[in-house]
């Protein structure tokens, strides 16, 4: 059997990768694979495809020729085509909890950061002026709103870390009657979306992308919150229409923004020149290179975890979490694990 780890130079194998696979009786073959053809060249007769952040497109899918299962080495599956793979007969499995902590403590490091005004001080310091610290665009949080685009397990660390700050929480949740309890427990409101945008000082994104997610955030919505409201995101970029938020940002309809994952800015690319994007030139905008799920612990985590997918699927057992629930095994019906 053959499994080919993607994205070996910009997220290194683990030794606990290769010998999980390696216990079931799979030869491992590591490749980077940013483009379908280099994919190819190396998958296309493999039984096993590994993957951290590489797309993993239909005209990759359709040319796997004895493949029985993508893991992704993390949660979102949004950069693999999943139809493609459940037509073929490819279980797709991932890692959806891997970084909850990690996730949520950065969504706070950036609302902290941003509150008290961090780059900005850190880059005073440096040259001397002193009187950084009569910044007026620092306000106490303490009896400020915080407002979470959906209500899952990020959401939720979020509320927890940030209730002894004395904010107000509220919540969106595509399942209100699934999320009261846990709202009530964490002294979180839940409201509807318009009401979130409007009400809150700062918005943190906490969806996955989905056809219904994309582009959630457009000029009307942005619109709808305060002007000296702040966006924070930390889910997936594409749910921000990116025109609009620079507009908004821009034209002072909005206050800031905090970003941590980006639509136009491909994070994932090999190191290169940096990138032309307003994003980054706007003195408004505190941005991070898609590290929000990344710790030592985590990625040990996503790594171990989704080998371990894989070689469940190809034992014929069923792996932690699947994707597609519905696809009909190339493989055959898979069981539990013993």
């Amino acid at each position: 059997m053959l499994a080919v780890r993607l994205n070996s130079t910009t997220y290194p194998v683990e030794p606990a990768e290769r010998a999980t696979l390696e216990a079931v009786g799979a030869r491992v073959l590591n490749i980077e694979g940013q483009q379908p053809a280099e994919i190819l060249a190396a998958a296309r007769d493999c039984d096993a495809l590994l993957v951290v952040s590489s797309k993993v497109p239909a005209e990759v899918i359709e040319q796997l020729t004895r493949c029985r299962v993508i893991s992704r080495l993390g949660a979102g599956t949004d950069r693999i085509d999943v139809e493609a793979a459940t037509h073929r007969g490819i279980v797709v499995a991932n890692v959806p909890d891997f970084c909850v902590n990690e996730q949520a403590e950065h969504t706070v490091a950036l609302l902290l950061g941003w509150v008290r005004r961090l780059p900005y001080m850190v880059d005073a310091m440096r040259r001397g002026e002193w009187t950084a610290r009569q910044h007026s665009g620092v306000h106490r949080l303490a009896g400020q709103t915080v407002g979470l685009v959906g209500f899952g397990a990020s959401a939720q660390g979020v509320a927890a870390r940030l209730a002894p700050f004395g904010v107000r929480l509220q919540a969106w949740a595509r399942n209100p009657a699934k999320a009261r309890a846990i709202a009530e427990t964490l002294g979180v409101q839940l409201v509807g979306f318009d009401q979130l945008l409007a009400e809150s000082d700062f918005v943190s994104l906490h969806l996955p992308l989905t056809p219904e997610t994309r582009g959630l955030l457009g000029g009307q919505q942005l619109g709808r919150m305060k002007p000296t409201a702040v966006l924070i995101n930390t889910s997936r970029g594409a749910i921000i229409d990116e025109a609009a938020l620079v507009a908004a940002l821009e034209s002072g309809r909005l206050g800031g923004a905090a970003l941590d994952v980006f639509d136009g800015i491909d994070v994932f690319a090999l190191p290169g020149p940096p990138p032309d994007h307003p994003l980054l030139k706007l003195e408004n905008v505190l941005c991070t290179p898609h590290c929000a799920g990344s710790s030592v612990e985590s990625s040990r985590d996503s790594k171990a975890r989704g080998a371990r997918n894989a070689a469940l699927v190809l034992q014929g057992h069923k792996p932690g979490s699947i994707v597609n629930p519905e696809v009909v095994p190339r493989g055959g019906p898979l069981t539990n694990a013993p």
